[in-house]
């Protein structure tokens, strides 16, 4: 099979699954595939192209590698977010550990003490809730970096950009309280939603932007919303948990132990209502995922302006209901689980259409011919590519890391003709398609498709080459070479006996 570019002047809003015609990328009239890259274009041209489509940029191999890294934009943003983290966190810490004096009254600080004690504490749930996410986000991984990134922001960057602006609208508003929205209810119910929805969902927004093609899957925006909301939560609960702690240690008569204290806050917060800030944030992810995959404008502005309004409205009514110790919070409490329960089922359903539509994709790039019709199939169904990584992982780096790539390459690929389809990528992505089909070719042969067979884990690898070495260093057993006479005669008899033989005489 040959892959060719050639010129093409189609309509970029038309759907080009299943046309099977060459400006669609289908078989051309003589039988060889053809790839469209949307006419003569200059890299520069191509590379905008690519940016406006949210398409990464092809990469030019004759230039050397580190003038590739010192050139590439990814590089110096990941190094301004490492900044950005280490200037949340020292903003954090100087908010949260030592004590403040304001004008209403003094913020009692956490202390160095408490916080590992509350760190454990505020790990049961995020850590459970850090991994389903990440499981959640199964058919095109993001990979470490982002969802350290989405993880790390709502902790820290989110934390350091509620805590002050709250602060400084309940002064504005006349509450009355240090600015901590525990301490008010009006500020807890009015101020600190919209405040708190707007500091976690940026990181979503900006990923979104910046990583348009990494984003290609509804579930991969929901787990990163997700991992924003559990992250602001933990810090959350260490700020909470800390204070109860230093308020119950300090205050005399109370009759009630500071551990014992923290524990039932635990309780409360990290058991009954572990759920809320991821919960929040996701109706965000909804609005931006549906958004991301409309080609309307009016939807992709009114999604998630209508997510994040979810979010905050959510958000209101669980402080309003934590706050006022209303006799309906129990109430509300179940309608909170019911909506945990719809969310999940909305995910799981969301999962099925995917895989649905990864086959799909897949299976027409099978039946024109520019994938192996079983390399198609096996790709398209997710037990087999887990299967496959497991194998694959068993077999060495080398053939791990090629069948990664394979499979995020596959996915990558159905998504991007699933978009093309959509009308969501005009004529540069026949030209990204081109690329993920090159790529997957040179790394097929070292990649497992399908894991077949039994698998030879190292330490039977191991155990077998001691087995072998022993038995090619062991000398061949002696044998006692056959002698003439019945059997036994020179084994098991008794020598002659000389008649002159007797006892020693005394």
């Amino acid at each position: 099979m040959s892959v060719e570019t050639h010129r093409t002047t189609r309509d970029p809003s038309r759907s080009l699954v299943g046309t099977g015609r060459p400006e669609a990328g289908g078989p051309s009239p003589d039988g060889r595939l053809t790839v469209g890259t949307g006419g003569d274009t200059t890299p520069r041209d191509l590379r905008r192209e690519r940016r406006r489509n949210g398409l990464p940029a092809p990469v030019d191999r004759t230039v050397p590698l580190p003038r590739r890294l010192l050139g590439d934009w990814r590089l110096w943003m990941s190094l301004a977010t490492v900044v950005l983290f280490v200037a949340a966190f020292l903003v954090n810490w100087t908010l949260f550990v030592p004590e403040h004096t304001t004008a209403t009254g003094s913020i009692q600080g956490l202390g160095t003490a408490v916080i590992p004690k509350a760190a454990r504490l505020a790990a049961f749930t995020a850590v459970p809730l850090t991994l389903l996410l990440v499981l959640a986000d199964r058919l095109r991984p993001q990979g470490l970096w982002l969802w350290t990134i989405a993880l790390v922001w709502g902790g820290l960057v989110s934390t350091a950009i509620a805590a002050p602006i709250n602060t400084w609208a309940s002064a504005h508003l006349s509450i009355v309280g240090n600015g901590d929205p525990a301490t008010s209810l009006r500020g807890a119910v009015f101020i600190a939603p919209f405040v708190e929805e707007a500091a976690k969902a940026t990181v979503v927004f900006w990923i979104a932007i910046l990583f348009r093609n990494r984003v290609m899957s509804w579930l991969s925006t929901v787990a990163l919303a997700g991992l924003s909301g559990t992250g602001f939560a933990f810090v959350e609960n260490i700020v909470y948990y800390g204070r109860i702690y230093r308020y119950v240690s300090v205050t005399s008569g109370t009759g009630v132990d500071a551990q014992q204290a923290m524990n039932q806050l635990a309780l409360m917060r990290g058991g009954m209502t572990f759920f809320a800030h991821p919960l929040f944030t996701i109706m965000t992810g909804i609005g931006v995922a549906t958004a991301l995959r409309a080609r309307s404008k009016r939807v992709r502005v009114l999604a998630p302006l209508t997510g994040f309004l979810a979010a905050a409205l959510l958000h209101m009514v669980f402080n309003f209901t934590a706050s006022a110790d209303s006799p309906v919070g129990l109430m509300l409490w179940f309608i909170a689980l019911a909506l945990v329960g719809t969310v999940i089922g909305a995910i799981l359903n969301q999962l099925r259409r995917e895989r649905s539509v990864l086959q799909a994709r897949l299976a027409e790039y099978g039946r024109y011919g520019w994938l192996d019709e079983a390399d198609a199939v096996a790709l398209g169904a997710a037990r087999v590519r887990i299967r496959a990584r497991w194998y694959a992982l068993w077999r060495g780096p080398t053939t791990f890391a090629a069948t990664w790539r394979l499979q995020r390459d596959a996915v990558e690929l159905a998504y991007l003709r699933d978009a093309v389809g959509r009308g969501l990528v005009d004529a540069a992505g026949p030209g990204r398609e081109a690329e993920l089909l090159r790529r997957m070719r040179v790394v097929r042969p070292a990649a497992v498709v399908v894991g077949a067979g039994a698998i030879e884990y190292p330490w039977q690898r191991w155990r077998r080459a001691l087995r072998d070495r022993a038995a090619s260093g062991r000398p061949e057993p002696r044998r006692r070479p056959p002698v003439d006479g019945p059997l036994g005669s020179s084994g098991i008899e008794y020598s002659p006996v000389d008649p002159q033989w007797g006892p020693p005489e005394q």
